[in-house]
């Protein structure tokens, strides 16, 4: 079967799903906003089926967002908005567009200059009149969100000359969130001076080339694995976590950590 007949195929099943005589009542009853959460779960999990090497889940994962792109095409044809062609023509004239060194005569020589022409290809499209922070969308993830924003305000000159004005505006932040907290400050002003020091902490980690999902991604993981086996530990040892003193599971996470340090 060729791949239009498959994606056909898709929409054909997409668009019973949908009928309202026979259609699947779940998915009669939903809308963009209520289908939205179900996007941003399934692109998560190709984030994670890619984090993990596994490319037959990554296969499956693709599968089911790609599903999610079908049903908001669905829905927004029944509306009379656009439907799944448009979509498809959008994204291609879009990087056509974008891509004048591979689609037309432009020369461009570098991964980092072809990122300053794309980014520069999309100031244009937001017009003259638009922000820099235009199109940065509010439902990213609070840290892909606040490196998007430094990066955008970086290209106007706006940033540190160096990371390590950075490092310390980093640590600044950090005396006033702990200030805050020892002189008993209400919920709203922790929150702040907490919302500083991460966004510190953002910009930090992109003058060193680090994404922060990334690197808090990789962090939650050896702090999973980690535990995982401390849990383990206190079960060698016939007690639950919960039972165990402090003491004895501060010992069996350093275990853990020099076990893993020695591998």
């Amino acid at each position: 079967m060729t791949d239009a007949l498959n994606m056909d195929r898709l929409l054909e099943i997409m668009k019973r799903l949908r009928d309202a005589v026979g259609g699947c009542p779940w998915d009669l009853e939903q809308d963009f906003r209520s289908i939205a959460p179900y996007t941003l779960e399934e692109a998560y999990e190709v984030a994670d089926a890619i984090e993990q090497d596994n490319f037959t889940g990554l296969r499956e994962e693709l599968g089911d967002l790609l599903f999610q792109v079908a049903f908001h095409a669905q829905m927004a044809s029944e509306a009379g908005l656009f439907d799944f062609r448009d979509v498809l023509d959008g994204i291609c004239e879009k990087m056509i567009r974008r891509h004048p060194h591979v689609f037309a005569d432009e020369i461009i020589e570098t991964a980092a200059a072809q990122t300053h022409a794309w980014e520069q290809h999309k100031a244009s499209e937001r017009g003259p009149l638009g922000s820099l922070l235009d199109g940065v969308p509010l439902a990213l993830p609070a840290l892909t969100r606040a490196a998007k924003l430094q990066r955008r305000a970086s290209r106007a000159g706006f940033d540190w000359p160096s990371i390590h004005g950075v490092s310390d505006k980093v640590e600044e932040e950090l005396e006033e969130l702990c200030r805050e907290i020892g002189e008993g400050a209400g919920r709203d002003a922790i929150m702040e001076e907490a919302g500083d020091l991460l966004f510190a902490t953002v910009n930090l980690l992109r003058h060193a080339g680090v994404d922060p999902e990334a690197a808090l991604r990789r962090g939650n993981e050896k702090f999973s694995r980690r535990f995982r086996r401390v849990e383990a530990m206190c079960l060698e040892a016939g007690q639950a976590v919960a039972d165990t003193d402090l003491d004895t599971l501060d010992t069996y996470w350093d275990r853990v950590k020099e076990l893993e340090e020695n591998h």
